[in-house]
């Protein structure tokens, strides 16, 4: 395709807006100019919100955006605007809050229909070419839209209007705010178990998501509580996921989410977020019941985060694996025939692995059903019975056929890897990375994390002008752009660096997180009613563009963790080291602005619950000072159990000292005798208070097992 046949999303930055260059449809980016061209030419707008690893975006681009006869009717009736909601999830999140009012659909892609100043009037999600799925056809809605924008002016504009009061009062939580207590995090926990699936684990029905929030709050109330329910349901769940489709068997890494109840056909793409979020998952639930399974599971996730979503040269970490590698693909690359299976394998290999993935002549994938997708079916103790064979030659035999299989896999056509580097998402990796390297002991993700961190902030984070959302795009091409970071950005980086600090008791990592909670706070926090707005102060220009002058301030996990919720957990984190009322104050603030109706989000205010679990239990911090083996094992007996407002330091006897510490712990740690002496100990402190100093590991352990039966 020659440059002039392609449209103006040539010169995007974005994969998912570059990816549609040579359609037909003269799409333009969101901004000014194509604001003023519908104010000038009085048309409607037509917006898609997509992402590049999306496949319902890919099924509408090829049935709709790629015809020349759609692309006709857009040209000539409508403005048409192309955003990605990964690039920009501020025009995102208020756009599926609009439509969601308007047809209570949301999700990707996202197709809105907009006065020529931005005001949603009409939309959906998906529509198909032709009327089916109980869904009109594109064209029609086309034709319908921009008729009756133009025949039914005042109704259009009617409608726009009470959109638009819908959407200011959809996140406002005005008269919401009340008297924090404890107890919304029950009623956030018993939320969650009304929607427990006990046959397949999980949350609800299909389609199935992991919501791993609300996996880790169960973990530390059951830590907390001992109750036997609490981690029947997190065990539940997280066996079940690893075992089933939307695991990657052969590869590692989970897929987004289940279109079915019991964890078998997955959507395909792969976020690096999910995979952060549900590797703190495994590495708690092992730190909770000791499993190797959850452990293994973690490492596994790690492995395939490091081949395929880590930038091995710079440090960083990509967003997305792509579902598909072509428009007409619907997860090929991760499925496989019967035939394909003994193709690759031994005739022993294949009898294993069919028994294990369950692969048949006929699989689960309906574009194909001769196509399988790897679940386990059957343990190895269950294949060896019915083969008459050693477990351990079974294990053996699997083992070799998930290594040939892997290998044929990926001589196939590979779906595409987004490496746009974002800001939040990669903290989010950061803080996963050191926490499965602190409990499983993994120096190399440690490092990584580290390497990863430093590169956020060398090259995202410029005092004056704060946290850039995108460090660079995909396509090495593709110009950069300084979009400038959001609340998630801010509050996944602050809760990076504190965990950095932690895994490295360098200085440096806790007055970044200072610093950039301080910027946090200046750019987000509502003085007035407490709680951080989701972007910070807009330029007047930008403030006219749609709906972005709408002020949010998100709470409900949305698959991300909560920006409020982390972001009072970054200042109680930071309070706990600092003892600044200020912070504490911010983060009661933030929390009880939604006090009110905190449970009625149930599932979705996990994060909020986690935060609560900050609020109202006292931070327990744990300093192991000296070095040798028995600092080590002080160590490990440290970050044996979990608990989500528990924090470990290793301090070499140098670091002891009140230049190397926060300002909490330099009035205590170095004036303690056994420090002065260089002795080898572990002091636990809890609200500002440290306990005598514990010499034994074994002894450390029964110490913050009653602080924690104390703390409940």
């Amino acid at each position: 395709m020659t440059t002039a046949t392609l449209n103006s999303l040539s010169k995007a930055s974005s994969a998912y807006l570059r990816s549609a260059m040579h359609q037909p449809i003269h799409w333009r980016e969101w901004g000014e100019e194509a604001f003023a061209t519908a104010r000038r030419e009085n048309k409607p707008i037509l917006l898609d919100i997509g992402a590049v690893w999306c496949h319902w975006c890919h099924v509408m681009d090829r049935e709709s955006y790629d015809s020349p006869e759609i692309a006709e009717i857009i040209n000539e009736r409508f403005v048409a605007v192309k955003v990605d909601r990964d690039e920009r999830p501020d025009i995102d999140s208020r756009y599926q809050v609009a439509i969601s009012s308007i047809s209570g659909q949301g999700g990707w892609p996202l197709t809105a229909f907009l006065t020529p100043d931005g005001k949603p009037f009409y939309g959906g999600t998906y529509f198909p070419p032709d009327d089916h799925y109980g869904r009109p056809s594109f064209k029609r809605v086309l034709l319908s839209i921009a008729n009756a924008y133009h025949e039914k002016n005042a109704d259009v504009m009617e409608q726009a209007k009470m959109v638009e009061v819908a959407l200011s009062h959809a996140e406002s939580f005005a008269g919401k705010s009340g008297e924090f207590s404890p107890a919304v995090v029950d009623a956030i926990v018993k939320s969650a178990l009304k929607m427990f699936d006990p046959q397949n684990g999980g949350f609800g029905s299909a389609p199935k998501f992991p919501h791993p929030a609300a996996l880790d709050l169960l973990i530390d109330q059951h830590e907390r509580s001992g109750d036997e329910n609490l981690r029947n349901v997190f065990v539940a769940t997280l066996e079940k996921m690893a075992r089933g489709g939307v695991y990657d068997q052969l590869a590692g890494g989970f897929h987004r989410y289940s279109v079915d109840e019991r964890w078998i056909v997955p959507h395909f793409e792969k976020m690096c977020y999910d995979n952060s979020e549900l590797l703190k998952n495994y590495v708690h639930a092992y730190q909770a019941t000791g499993s190797e399974f959850f452990a293994t599971t973690a490492r596994d996730i790690i492995r395939w985060m490091d081949e395929w979503l880590s930038n091995r040269e710079h440090g960083g970490f990509y967003a997305s694996q792509d579902a598909d590698y072509s428009m007409d693909d619907d997860g090929d690359y991760f499925t496989w025939t019967l035939q394909e299976t003994q193709s690759v394998l031994t005739e022993q290999e294949a009898h294993v692995a069919s028994l294990h993935y369950d692969i048949n002549q006929i699989g689960e994938m309906h574009h194909n059903p001769a196509k399988n997708v790897l679940y386990v079916r059957a343990p190895l103790e269950e294949i060896a019975k019915r083969l008459n064979l050693p477990r351990e030659e079974v294990q053996s035999l699997l083992q070799s056929a998930k290594d040939k299989m892997y290998a044929a896999r990926l001589q196939r056509p590979t779906p595409y890897v987004d490496k746009t580097v974002y800001a939040g998402w990669n903290t989010l990796c950061v803080s996963a990375y050191l926490e499965a390297a602190k409990v499983l002991g993994l120096e190399a993700a440690e490092h990584f994390a580290l390497r990863s961190l430093d590169r956020i902030l060398a090259e995202g984070w410029h005092g004056e002008n704060g946290l850039l959302h995108v460090l660079t795009y995909s396509d090495a091409n593709a110009e950069r752009r300084d979009i400038p970071g959001v609340l998630d950005d801010y509050a996944f980086t602050v809760v990076a660096c504190l965990d950095a600090y932690e895994a490295t008791a360098d200085l440096t990592y806790f007055n970044f997180a200072k610093r950039i909670a301080d910027s946090m706070v200046e750019r987000f926090f509502d003085p007035v009613s407490g709680g951080f707005f989701d972007i910070g102060k807009i330029s007047s220009e930008e403030k006219t563009l749609g709906v972005l002058g709408t002020r949010r301030k998100p709470f409900q996990d949305s698959p991300t963790p909560a920006g409020n919720s982390v972001a009072a957990i970054a200042l109680l984190r930071l309070h706990a080291y600092t003892n600044d009322p200020g912070l504490r104050d911010k983060a009661e603030q933030t929390i009880e602005l939604i006090a009110g109706l905190a449970d009625q989000y149930g599932l979705f205010a996990a994060t909020y619950g986690i935060a609560a679990v900050h609020l109202s239990h006292s931070h327990t911090q744990i300093v192991i000072v000296g070095s040798g083996e028995r600092a080590e094992m002080l160590y490990k007996a440290a970050v044996r159990r979990f608990s989500a407002t528990k924090a470990v330091l290793k301090l070499g006897a140098n670091k002891a000292v009140p230049q190397s510490l926060p300002p909490a712990l330099a009035e205590t740690i170095p004036q303690l005798p056994e420090v002065k002496e260089a002795k080898t100990v572990a002091v636990v402190c809890s609200g500002f208070a440290c306990l005598p100093p514990i010499y034994d590991p074994d002894e450390l352990e029964r110490s913050l097992q009653q602080l924690s039966l104390t703390s409940r």
